[in-house]
């Protein structure tokens, strides 16, 4: 991490180094994708950041990462690992919040960081601490928390520009005890002031702070209300993640080649296509100019009609490949050919009729980008982008990402025996309870936005197929070699698609032990599988939890609590929600009812 150079402009420094710039801390590069992106506030020592826009990151153009899908699926022509910390590469912070309290000394001033001289330490001795407070809202917007209009809420003689002093009295661990006291007299306990609406109650609006931009780069007109929160809340930044698999034949040496000039071969002719590839040298081996022009010609083909905004068409059409791939043994010729997947079948038979293939992902490289973040709320279907904010100043042609390289296991259920367990009576009216709290959600959500909402696409085989993934991932954890923070699913439900991935979701030489392929071979499997089931007949939490009307966040789980079901939030597509294993066992009044109940 590198702070900007006060008063200068930043350029985007892509394609140099530029000046060499004192790193101040640092974090892992999946850190920078997941937890402190771009927007997110970082403490480092005493001091408390926010990660800067893209347009001040100094990047090594070294250090890219080729997956054609999800550059096309997202619209940018190219993927960056985050910089590695050192002189010359570094990802830019700002201070903030500005407001600093003096603690420890004799004046408790509570003012801007600037006003205390710039240093670490106040002229009375006490030690400078970053405000706990600040406000955001759901547009993405963030300020400092307005202190000098909390403290003379009420005044009929409005605010003044006395000096503002932050005292705790110690009585109680309650915001009661943190007083902000004005010079003029007048003081105001922190009590209340995370009431939802307490702010616009007092007229205190949002003024569109992107401080990860500037200073200088506000939003005007900004309508949604403003929250307080605390400064290390996880509502302060939620990342918008796109994740693909690097599958045939993307992934093969050829489309690595055509990626670095793909903006050159585009809508060109064949012959021109043919001309370039040779003077390129890529006419080797059994590689020929038609290879060539049908290459670029489908990758021409990826970007028509998916809108990044839309989150579901555009995780649709990324999986829908990914699904027929893992169905589909590789070859002898394509395993050579692609060193970043390799599946195969596992060893026998599937362990139970409701499943009707297993595959063994001896190799595969998952890449996870950086597209946007919200505050507040998670991000939702319902925004259609809207609340999402932006990265950089203007439109960039690249975003950051991280690849994961390890094992998996694929397993697919039988589309017929699904067909039928989901249009039962009882199994559709359960699982509608989960499907109408997620309309509501979704009502809600779009109702803040402006826009329609979108139908719930939540289905019985949603809930089942993400239940007993959970169940196999808890297993696992114990016999693989994994713990379950180490692995991750990605689920295919839509439509005809009827399975789930399983597979390590670490970033080093720890997600390729083979601990998970070998639970793939049919015995294990069986066992792993009847142990799983055999735990989600009794919870230790029942009859509490199978028996609940609803569970989880914004109610969208039945059965399914941290004793049976929930994983690390790293490891679920859903956030632990969506959850129900009375559809994997049965429930009582319906126990034969489960997709494994027999």
């Amino acid at each position: 991490m590198t702070r900007p150079r006060p008063g200068r402009p930043q350029r985007p420094t892509r394609n140099a180094a530029g000046p060499s710039v004192k790193p101040i801390g640092t974090v892992r590069r999946a850190q920078v994708i997941t937890t402190y992106g771009v927007g997110g506030m970082i403490a480092i020592d005493e001091a408390s950041y926010i990660v800067a826009g893209l347009d001040s990151w100094k990047l090594n153009k070294q250090q890219r990462i080729i997956e054609p899908r999800l550059q096309s699926a997202l619209r940018v022509a190219e993927l960056y690992l985050p910089p590695s910390e050192n002189s010359f590469h570094g990802a830019a912070v700002r201070r903030f919040p500005e407001m600093y309290s003096c603690q420890g000394g004799s004046c408790n001033l509570l003012q801007e960081h600037r006003r205390f001289g710039g240093g670490s330490a106040c002229v009375c001795g006490g030690s400078l601490i970053p405000s706990r407070f600040v406000v955001a809202c759901e547009d993405g917007h963030l300020d400092d928390f307005p202190y000098r209009a909390w403290v003379h809420r009420g005044s009929e003689d409005g605010w003044c520009d006395r000096a503002l002093h932050l005292v705790s009295t110690g009585r109680s661990a309650s915001l009661r005890s943190i007083e902000i006291i004005c010079e003029c007299g007048r003081k105001a306990s922190m009590e209340g002031a995370f009431r939802r609406s307490e702010l616009g109650r007092l007229g205190i609006k949002c003024r569109g702070g992107r401080p990860w931009l500037g200073s200088s780069h506000r939003m005007a007109g900004c309508t949604k209300p403003p929250r307080t929160m605390q400064r290390g809340s996880s509502a302060a930044w939620f990342g918008v993640v796109r994740s693909s698999l690097a599958i045939p034949p993307w992934s093969s040496e050829l489309h690595q080649m055509i990626d670095e000039r793909f903006d050159m071969l585009a809508g060109e002719s064949d012959e021109t296509i043919a001309r370039m590839a040779e003077k390129a040298g890529w006419l080797k081996g059994n590689v020929t100019a038609q290879h060539v022009i049908d290459a670029v010609r489908r990758r021409e083909q990826l970007t028509a009609g998916v809108d990044p905004d839309d989150d579901g068409q555009l995780d649709d059409t990324l999986k829908v490949a990914e699904y027929e791939q893992l169905c589909t043994p590789a070859t002898d010729d394509e395993i050579e050919q692609n060193h970043d997947f390799e599946c195969v079948p596992a060893v026998g038979d599937p362990p139970a009729p409701q499943i009707v293939q297993v595959m063994q992902v001896n190799r595969l490289r998952e890449v996870r980008a950086l597209q946007a973040f919200t505050r507040v709320e998670p991000p939702s279907p319902a925004d259609a982008g809207g609340r999402r904010a932006s990265l950089s100043i203007g439109q960039l042609d690249w975003l950051p990402a991280m690849e994961v390289r390890g094992e998996g296991v694929f397993i697919r259920l039988d589309p017929t025996r699904l067909q039928s367990w989901e249009s039962s009576t009882p199994v559709r009216e359960r699982a509608g309870r989960i499907v109408a709290n997620h309309q509501k959600l979704l009502d809600r959500r779009a109702s803040t936005t402006g826009r329609d909402a979108p139908m719930s696409e939540v289905t019985p085989r949603t809930l089942l197929i993400h239940t007993i993934a959970h169940l196999l991932i808890n297993e696992w954890s114990l016999d693989s070699g994994y713990s379950a923070s180490a692995m991750r699913e990605r689920l295919y439900t839509t439509g005809e698609m009827a399975g789930f991935l399983i597979y390590t979701a670490t970033s080093d030489s720890a997600g390729s032990l083979g601990g998970i392929v070998r639970q793939a071979t049919s015995d294990r499997l069986g066992r792993t599988l009847a142990s799983a089931l055999s735990r989600a007949e009794w919870c230790s939490a029942d009859p509490l939890c199978m028996e609940a009307d609803a569970a989880g966040a914004d109610s969208l789980n039945l059965a399914a609590c941290h004793v049976c079901s929930l994983l690390p939030e790293t490891s679920c597509e859903h956030n632990n929600t969506l959850l129900d294993r009375g559809l994997v066992v049965g429930w009582p009044g319906s126990p034969q009812s489960g997709f494994f109940s027999a």
